[in-house]
């Protein structure tokens, strides 16, 4: 009987990453990384959407699902292509706190550096962005100018931009935006040139190392994107392209006014109409960046509840039923070669849990959520199944120590340290992985914070709150050898490391117990001789 494979990874926004320009990027200490998780016997590097930041800062709530993030190209090896110069860098204010992201300071100097590497650039990566273009041209084109254009308008949203025939996306209007625009039109484009040629490189090295990428994408998209400004036919927009309900979730046990995201609500319709075009090339544009793809508020394709735009909370609206299988099913045919993970998390029905089994996806297991004394939670570690994956918690959850300081109650405390054994000596933080990694869940995913044991200080982003997410840092250095080694050992313990790694561990364990019967074999004749 062919055993089930059990993989482990590591949480931790490329974002989050040391660097000494205020964010982590995809230079060398992201190469470093990856090879910490291979040292430490890891299969997976989950992060969160490598998308630009939009509002809030939020990757959440980008400017295109498409596009990458300018802010996470690595300025180091621009400079080592001759894009830059390190004098150039020298003294710009990238921020005071090496653990905090300051946005502010990114938005302010980032680009400006940026634009000196498109002008050195531009005649010499001719050739190379001509074909770039034209590759990514599904997209790319409306991005460049849906950002030109923004930056012309000071920044404000689509919706309000004083020249209607560009608002509302008409080919004219296109046409002739695009060329009073051109210059910055191919900035825009040249920052996505360098994103993707980073994030080739260094994907091609974490494979090198069997280390690969878990991503998001975002069920939804925002209002003011590339994504809504040029394709209204596919969301429930009115005449003037204004959203006629928005998104959200209703009232819980959590949150007494619901959740009003407030973002566009797909024309269902529509997108089946057209064969599912717009999501199955957005799927084909997560496979560029991730191996594994979890699909945000999974449960929003059986059924979504629609708020009437202008509300100020999600109170009144009304659920409507989603694309289910229909989409799902395109989704995993299209994509045989991805992997999904179905975040299936908050508010679920019959009809929800119908469509996971039928699709066929892992579900999400967070153990935060699985110790109630008064009850056997589906969280719970008994109740892991296989096809799922476990975390301690997500990005949207407290780390383990900010969770027994802050989130769990004494009474949910008493049964988890009594459920898992903890001890002072281990900790909350390694309690809790241990018991993650033995959970029959194939998967199981551990924060980066929480393999540091830091507090809630290090929390990337608590739901609701406008401001002050997306900012945590991992200190240089952090990722230490020995850390890896602790890490590797739990791995191994519980059956988790790579199967190549695991045979060689294996291969070398049944060759030390042959020579060790080898050896008492011949200590045996040789006592029958005696």
């Amino acid at each position: 009987m062919k055993k089930e494979v059990r993989e482990s990874g590591v949480l931790l926004p490329v974002s989050s990453l040391p660097s000494p320009y205020g964010i982590g990027t995809m230079g060398e200490s992201a190469y470093r990384f990856v090879d910490f998780l291979k040292a430490a016997g890891q299969s997976w590097w989950q992060i969160l959407p490598l998308t630009p930041t939009g509002y809030g800062d939020s990757p959440y709530a980008s400017f295109s699902t498409f596009a990458g993030n300018p802010y996470l190209i690595d300025l180091d090896r621009l400079a080592e292509a001759g894009l830059l110069e390190k004098a150039e860098l020298a003294g710009i204010d990238w921020g005071h706190d090496p653990e905090r992201v300051d946005y502010g300071k990114m938005f302010e100097n980032r680009f400006r550096v940026l634009r000196e590497a498109f002008e050195r650039g531009r005649e010499r990566l001719a050739g190379e962005l001509a074909a770039f273009r034209a590759e990514n041209a599904s997209w790319l084109e409306d991005y460049a100018l849906f950002m030109a254009v923004k930056n012309h308008f000071d920044l404000r949203p689509w919706p309000e931009w004083p020249d209607e025939g560009i608002r509302l996306h008409r080919p004219e209007a296109v046409k002739v935006w695009r060329e009073k625009l051109a210059e910055e039109v191919d900035y825009y484009a040249f920052m996505q040139y360098l994103f993707f040629s980073q994030w080739k490189d260094l994907r091609a090295y974490a494979h090198e190392q069997g280390i690969r990428f878990i991503g998001d994408i975002p069920i939804y998209v925002a209002l003011d994107s590339s994504d809504v400004w040029s394709s209204p036919s596919f969301f429930q927009l009115d005449e003037k392209n204004i959203p006629v309900e928005v998104a959200g979730v209703p009232p819980d046990d959590f949150t007494d006014d619901g959740q009003l995201w407030g973002n566009p609500l797909y024309d269902w319709d529509a997108m089946k109409a057209d064969g599912f075009g717009w999501w199955i090339r957005r799927v084909e544009g997560a496979g560029r960046l991730y191996d594994m793809i979890r699909i945000d508020h999974f449960r929003g394709f059986e059924s979504y509840w629609a708020v009437p735009n202008g509300q100020t909370t999600a109170k009144i609206g009304r659920w409507r039923p989603g694309p289910g299988m229909d989409l799902v099913g395109v989704l995993t045919s299209w994509f045989p070669h991805l992997k999904f993970i179905a975040e299936d998390l908050g508010y679920t029905t019959p009809e929800v849990e119908k469509l996971l089994a039928d699709s066929g996806l892992p579900g999400m297991k967070v153990l935060e959520f699985g110790f109630d004394p008064d009850g056997d939670a589906d969280y719970c570690p008994h109740n892991c199944t296989p096809n799922s994956v476990c975390y301690i918690g997500t990005h949207d959850n407290e780390t383990v120590n900010g969770w027994v300081a802050n989130g769990a109650g004494m009474d949910f405390l008493k049964f988890a340290a009594d459920y898992m054994h903890i001890t002072p000596e281990e900790g909350w933080c390694w309690g809790m992985i241990r018991t993650g990694m033995a959970t029959q869940s194939r998967l199981f995913v551990v924060q980066m914070q929480d393999l540091l044991e830091l507090g809630p200080d290090a929390r990337v982003n608590t739901p609701g709150r406008a401001d002050g997410n997306w900012q945590w840092r991992m200190k240089p250095g952090a990722a230490t050898a020995d850390l890896a080694e602790r890490l590797h050992g739990v791995t191994e313990l519980y059956r988790r490391l790579p199967a190549a790694e695991w045979e060689e561990i294996s291969a070398a364990r049944r060759k030390v117990k042959a020579e060790k019967r080898a050896a008492e074999k011949a200590a045996r004749e040789a006592e029958k001789e005696n």
